[in-house]
């Protein structure tokens, strides 16, 4: 795999010709299609002058009709070349683009989470799909177009300076100006795609936003706040394209301007030279025949120019994407973390989200292997923060975190990742069954190691109720389950993963008081032998942790039983004392 090094110090040209090669059969294919419709649209117009000159004269009425019947099986060859090109070549795009986004994709999921608090996910969608389509367009059309123009160009040229050179030099005195247009309007366009493209980004980003919300949006009834947004983002998207298109519209302007100026000037010269006597209707016609068959590839110029602006864009924008390091990364010599005992040290570990804003101050804990620890404090004072840090979701800014002695930053993240299970307040489900979110805990899991772990974390009845029962399709985002269901999904994923490291961040918080109590006994049950941190609302689930620390303002204020913290009435017992008078 590539390394962000790689796409900084390439090309985006070079880096987009690299997707080629595994292709290369398939783009030899579409190449040397486009270079035989080249030869076919080159030799029409010149045999069919030396053809006119020579069997109409001569009345060789069958040599001519012969010639032309040849041309007829030649032009069937062309479309059948045309039937390769579209099919076949749309196949290396499509190729091409799949290799793209597989490592777009990949890179992605290198990024850490500091990267993904930063951007939208409507923007990350926009570049997987909309921008890679355009790539994958330039890949097929840009080489084939280009080839086929070029070629088409060179060769009509010197065939037109072989028939009449003093008409030739009328195309080569509008050729350049025609060129230089193309290549200052193709810059101007590049320039505007990209912006173009940021903007559509972004529009996807507030749309994909307001579906995400349609049902807070229900809850509260704004749907006409919504819409509003909406309409927002539609009339943004109306006018984003307008200064491309505009730049579109002074290119193809001027491009018709000198494309029709061209054939009136080889008519002006040619018609002038036929008084003269100096030139035959006959040459003048293979001449007008050249410059239809020269007209075509400079259309597809045109084309190519739009393609690449667009493409090159996207291109671009994908190259600045892969070019960014993780910020988390493996150690040079990163150890794997294996044979987990749970032994977890931090000392003096600071963090801050950004410069500005510290959210904990020199935090020292330690938790012996087996140990259960449960966190309580005020929201904001740090409590998920300082679990985030411990499977490394981010980086101490001072300080360190070692598991069984070894600084997490020396260790794989996989390994790290693998000895950790986390369950989140805020649970995510995938679009897909109700068993394959419990087998994300483990991929390679039998039925049978499902069905269990269903059992332990109190859902397999529920499941069992369920007309699809395991195949039951849980929605976007888990939204046909309940909260509580949802929560006991995420926790058997955990008793499948069956982790050496535990961390329930508000695992319980989604629970009425009934389940709350059966799942809170399969907690107790599978936190034995391990080392647990457990952040917790509810006190009342808690009063069995072998410790219990308050978190207040980044720092520790207090650590014991819970006995010893009620006897020490501080922020513990005073957060005891309010839960208990709300139940009273």
């Amino acid at each position: 795999m590539r390394t962000p090094e790689y796409y900084r110090k390439h090309s985006p040209v070079r880096v987009f010709l690299s997707y080629f090669k595994p292709h290369r059969r398939l783009f030899a294919l579409d190449m040397f299609c486009a270079l035989l419709v080249s030869v076919v649209d080159l030799a029409f117009p010149m045999i069919s002058r030396e053809a006119m000159n020579t069997y109409l004269p001569e009345g060789a009425f069958r040599a001519f009709f012969t010639v032309m019947g040849i041309f007829a099986i030649a032009y069937l060859l062309r479309a059948v070349l045309y039937f390769i090109i579209c099919y076949w070549g749309h196949t290396f795009g499509i190729r091409v683009e799949a290799d793209i986004r597989k490592d777009l994709f990949r890179h992605l999921q290198s990024l850490g989470y500091d990267f993904y608090d930063r951007n939208r996910t409507g923007q990350l969608m926009s570049r997987l799909t909309t921008d890679l389509f355009e790539v994958t367009e330039l890949a097929h059309h840009g080489p084939e177009d280009l080839i086929i123009s070029v070629l088409t160009i060179i060769g009509a040229m010197i065939v037109m300076f072989s028939i009449e050179w003093r008409l030739a030099l009328v195309v080569c005195v509008i050729l350049p100006i025609l060129l230089v247009v193309v290549i200052l309007r193709r810059r101007k366009m590049s320039a505007v795609s990209k912006n173009v493209k940021a903007k559509t980004a972004a529009i996807n980003a507030d749309i994909e936003s307001s579906l995400s919300g349609i049902r807070t949006a229900k809850a509260f009834a704004n749907e006409a706040v919504e819409f509003a947004k909406f309409h927002a983002a539609n009339e943004r998207f109306k006018t984003s394209k307008r200064e491309f298109h505009k730049e579109m519209g002074y290119f193809t302007g001027s491009l018709e301007f000198f494309m029709t100026l061209l054939s009136v000037g080889v008519i002006t010269v040619g018609g002038a030279l036929i008084m003269r006597g100096e030139m035959e209707m006959v040459d003048l016609l293979t001449f007008s025949l050249y410059i239809s068959t020269f007209t075509s590839p400079v259309r597809k110029l045109v084309n190519f120019a739009e393609m690449f602006a667009n493409g090159f864009a996207g291109l671009g924008r994908f190259v600045e994407l892969m070019g960014m390091e993780p910020k988390l990364q493996d150690a040079e010599n990163a150890e794997t973390l294996d044979n987990v005992r749970g032994e977890i040290v931090v000392k003096d570990v600071s963090f801050a989200y950004d410069e500005e804003s510290e959210v904990l101050n020199s935090v020292s804990l330690h938790v012996t292997p087996g140990e259960t620890i449960a966190i309580v404090g005020p929201s904001g004072g740090g409590k998920s923060t300082l679990c985030r840090l411990i499977p490394r979701f981010y980086d101490v800014s001072a300080g360190s975190i070692s598991i069984d002695g070894k600084d997490i930053r020396q260790v794989t993240q996989e390994s790290l990742h693998h000895a950790i299970g986390v369950v989140q307040q805020d649970v995510f489900l995938f679009a897909d069954t109700i068993g394959n979110n419990i087998r994300y805990g483990k991929p390679d899991a039998t039925m049978e190691e499902i069905i269990a772990a269903a059992k332990r974390a109190e859902i397999y009845e529920d499941i069992m109720a369920m007309p699809e029962g395991f195949d039951t399709y849980v929605g976007e985002r888990g939204t046909l389950l309940s909260g509580g269901q949802k929560q006991r999904v995420s926790i058997a994923r955990i008793f499948l993963k069956n982790p050496p490291i535990l961390i329930l961040d508000e695992a319980t918080s989604a629970l009425d008081s009934v389940t709350e109590e059966k799942i809170q006994g399969a907690l107790d049950a599978l936190a034995v032998g391990r080392t647990t941190l457990i952040i917790a609302h509810r006190l009342s689930t808690i009063r069995s942790a072998s410790r219990i620390i308050s978190v207040a303002e980044g720092v520790i204020c207090e650590e014991g039983t819970h006995e010893e913290l009620l006897r020490h009435n501080g922020m513990y017992a005073g957060l005891w004392r309010t839960q208990n008078l709300k139940k009273s």
